[in-house]
């Protein structure tokens, strides 16, 4: 389920895993690599140091068109509950700015709920990417873990 709060992305999901299972799926520089990314995109480098102050830098490559980067810093870091960080383009696009994401993870059982925001977005077209991309990258995951 998606929703528009403002320019805020707003998602909800349930993964067919435990939170712990998922909380690596989303720390792990190696499990990112397998499902990062929108449909049809790759992620042939992630360093991922998820630690409150730690920093992170993903090569993203498109199916078409050339390799591209995105880096931020870890906020908050509650294993396996909570995770936070800024979110930045490398090079940004003119209408891209820092956002923040933020990922809740929810224990049900063997399942896990999976709250993310982020924002906020400067335009709604940026928001837009955002959506399709981590939906898409959602389902990804979703379909690793099934």
């Amino acid at each position: 389920m998606a929703a528009n709060n403002g320019l805020t992305l707003e998602l909800t999901r349930t993964l067919p895993a435990t939170p712990a299972t998922v909380w690596r799926a989303m720390t792990d520089a190696e499990e990112l690599t397998r499902w990062w990314g929108p449909k049809g995109f790759t992620a042939p480098q992630v360093d991922f140091d998820p630690r409150e102050g730690g920093s992170f830098r993903i090569a993203m490559q498109p199916p078409e068109g050339e390799l591209f980067h995105l880096h931020g810093e870890f906020r908050k870091v509650l294993a396996p509950s909570l995770l936070s960080y800024t979110f930045v383009w490398d090079p940004p696009d003119p209408d891209d700015r820092e956002t923040l994401v933020t990922l809740a993870l929810e224990d049900r059982g063997d399942q896990t709920g999976v709250s993310l925001s982020q924002g906020t977005f400067a335009t709604e077209e940026r928001l837009d990417l955002h959506r399709d991309g981590w939906s898409e990258g959602l389902d990804k995951l979703e379909e690793l873990l099934g």
